[in-house]
């Protein structure tokens, strides 16, 4: 996992004409980003970030202009692993659970986390099966009593 980028941010659209992006955050605050200055290995550093409405606008000196924006519409905003604070115990980072197999508590492998949303209340794990069939998954202690770099263990009354 460590060497691993970790996603912070889509651009999702143009704000104004002048280069300012939308951005869809995955991190808590428009803080997260601001302890961060360059992006993508250095190919994108940016020079302002304020919060916008569902997420955040923000300026990057390799984008000046609209159409700039319009093409780069969809490029995540990832950091190197090692550039994010550690985690407490019960932490994870959305990043370290994306391909891992998910298996139930009667020891069925059910699939691959292949996301985790936030639609408000608590993270969901989406699982796609071998018949790549998705099913959703709460990520509580009651569904999800552990997960590892190896793998996720969902109770077995999720998986039915």
């Amino acid at each position: 996992m460590a060497d691993r980028p970790v996603t912070l941010a889509v651009i999702i659209g143009a704000h104004g004409v002048a280069g300012e992006v939308r951005l869809k955050l995955f991190t808590d605050e428009v803080s997260s980003l601001k302890a961060h200055k360059t992006f993508n290995g250095g190919a994108l550093t940016m020079t302002s970030v304020r919060p916008g409405t569902n997420g955040a606008i923000a300026r990057f000196a390799e984008i000046t202009d609209r159409n700039t924006v319009e093409a780069m519409r969809g490029t995540e905003l990832a950091v190197p692993r090692d550039a994010l604070p550690p985690l407490a115990d019960g932490e994870y980072y959305h990043a370290d659970l994306m391909g891992l197999p998910c298996v139930t508590t009667d020891g069925d492998t059910v699939g691959i986390c292949v996301a985790v949303e936030n639609f408000g209340a608590t993270d969901v794990l989406e699982i796609e099966r071998p018949d790549k069939k998705t099913f959703m998954v709460p990520m509580t202690p009651a569904a999800v009593p552990e997960w590892s770099d190896d793998r996720i263990l969902i109770e077995a009354s999720y998986c039915a």
